[in-house]
């Protein structure tokens, strides 16, 4: 693997994801995948567009410091308007469509938004296609300066609570180039079919902003689209990497595969993939899929890759470059401040930000282990760990256990309080019809260890998931103590 080449001292993150456009001009950018018909913007295109619109923002008098709202969908104007406010140092802070009103008010109150971008405006919002103007900004009119600057902020998934706002810097991007060998295997000429939101900090970025930082074409599946199509999507644009959350790759792959002669891998982010789930994606496509582990504050940092595959059972390894370790007694996952994808901090909350930090390392709140070969194996987050007989339990890997289960579609466990001083371990699975309990116990043992197998079972239609997919064990506890009477 590489080693990350020196961060420029005069930087713009905008000019950087664009720096291929005038050299592959007439290359496809990006493809929004539509059942009927592909929508096909090739560099020059993207290129023109994001200085366009950052010309409209001057007109209107946004600048350096202002922050931006985008509610908008998986439309080619949600990339534009990102970069093209990074361009001029606005701030753009993206957030999903799915928001209610409230929770929009709730982050205007929080970030002052000087302008508030939607591809369906209400009162005090623009129409993001009345913005552009007729004359794109010039390669000096872009915000040129120390990397260290803010470049955007990103909202957390909140599953630890109340979602923050993450500001992160202009080198941001930069520490990204860790990933292209780190985690995906990246070259000029691939085409990244990646399954999410673009207001997913893993869309913009694997999607998105690193593959036209080094010239390769983003797919992305139009707003809508249900995991049953994607496979077929993968044949038809001859997707060569395809990303998604775990999630996703489960449902896929409850429905028949076209041959992938193109494919060479998947990228898996979000939740820790069971490796029942990842032998069922190699077994269908002959593939491989690479896990990788990381945060909001962070990007992703550890990860599994085409040159170094994961050890079975863990996440992978340290990318080159970042400044990562497990803290000492607890095996507390961390980062230290000087790891160039580190955030700056909490929009407002100097506070919150410095109790992240023990000295100079982020606490990320998850919890690893290292293997023999010195890989990272991912034991769950410390408010998710359960206490059987006093012995601590990962989550993580009684469901891993539990999903090898023939008739388990997917499962969640955490510990609930059963009276004052009793609490047991519960497991909440989801499969077409409700399993004989009896026979789960069973299966349990023969994979777990005692004091690890469930002592409650519950057939659920869903599991609740955050934004991003990632499960919410929190929520199944309270609801699970709310509806027995203890909470």
């Amino acid at each position: 693997m590489t080693q990350l080449a020196p961060l420029p001292t005069n930087f713009n993150m905008a000019f950087y994801v664009l720096a291929k456009a005038r050299d592959l001009s007439k290359k496809p950018a990006l493809e929004i995948l539509h059942p009927d018909r592909t929508e096909v913007w090739t560099y020059a295109q993207l290129n023109h567009a994001v200085r366009c619109f950052a010309a409209g923002l001057l007109a209107r008098g946004i600048g350096a410091g202002d922050t931006v709202l985008l509610r908008l969908g998986n439309t080619a104007l949600f990339p534009v308007a990102y970069l093209g406010c990074i361009a001029i140092d606005a701030l753009p802070v993206p957030v999903s469509v799915q928001l209610t009103e409230p929770e929009i008010q709730t982050i205007k109150a929080e970030i002052a938004p000087r302008l508030t971008v939607s591809d369906t405006p209400t009162t005090h919002e623009v129409a993001v296609g009345g913005i552009s103007a007729p004359d794109p900004i010039s390669d000096d009119q872009f915000v040129y300066g120390d990397p260290n600057r803010p470049a955007y902020i990103i909202y957390t998934s909140g599953t630890s609570g109340k979602p923050r706002a993450v500001v992160h810097a202009h080198r941001a991007i930069w520490a990204r180039r860790m990933m292209w060998d780190g985690w995906y295997g990246l070259r000029a000429g691939d085409r990244v079919l990646h399954a999410g939101a673009f207001n997913w900090t893993y869309t913009l970025g694997t999607g998105l902003m690193d593959p036209w930082a080094i010239g390769a074409t983003a797919l992305i599946p139009a707003k809508g689209t249900d995991a049953a199509c994607l496979p077929d999507l993968m044949a038809r644009h001859r997707a060569t990497i395809f990303a998604a959350a775990p999630g996703v790759y489960r449902r896929m792959l409850r429905h028949a595969f076209p041959m992938l002669p193109d494919l060479r891998h998947g990228l898996s982010a979000g939740e820790t993939m069971s490796p029942t789930l990842q032998s069922k994606w190699t077994r269908t496509t002959g593939t491989a899929v690479h896990q990788a582990f990381g945060m909001s504050e962070c990007s992703t940092f550890i990860s599994g890759c085409p040159d170094r595959p994961a050890p079975a059972g863990a996440i992978g390894w340290i990318q080159d470059g970042r400044q990562v370790k497990l803290m000492p007694q607890t095996g507390e996952i961390a980062v230290h401040r000087s790891d160039p994808g580190m955030m700056l901090g909490y929009w407002g909350a100097q506070a919150e930000t410095c109790a992240r930090f023990e000295g100079d390392w982020f606490r990320t709140g998850d919890l690893g282990t290292r293997t023999d070969e010195g890989a990272i194996s991912y034991a769950g987050r410390i408010d998710d760990m359960m206490n059987a007989g006093g012995t601590r339990v990962s989550p993580v890997e009684v469901e891993a256990a539990l999903s090898a289960h023939p008739d388990i579609t997917d499962v969640a466990v955490c510990a609930v309080q059963l009276d004052t001083d009793i609490s047991l371990i519960a497991a909440f699975y989801v499969s077409a019809d409700l399993l004989d309990h009896s026979r789960l116990d069973q299966f349990a043992r023969a994979h777990l260890a005692a004091y690890k197998t469930p002592r409650i079972w519950v057939h659920s239609d869903t599991l609740p998931r955050g934004a991003n997919n990632k499960l919410l064990r929190r929520k199944l506890r309270q609801d699970w103590e709310a509806a027995h009477g203890q909470a």
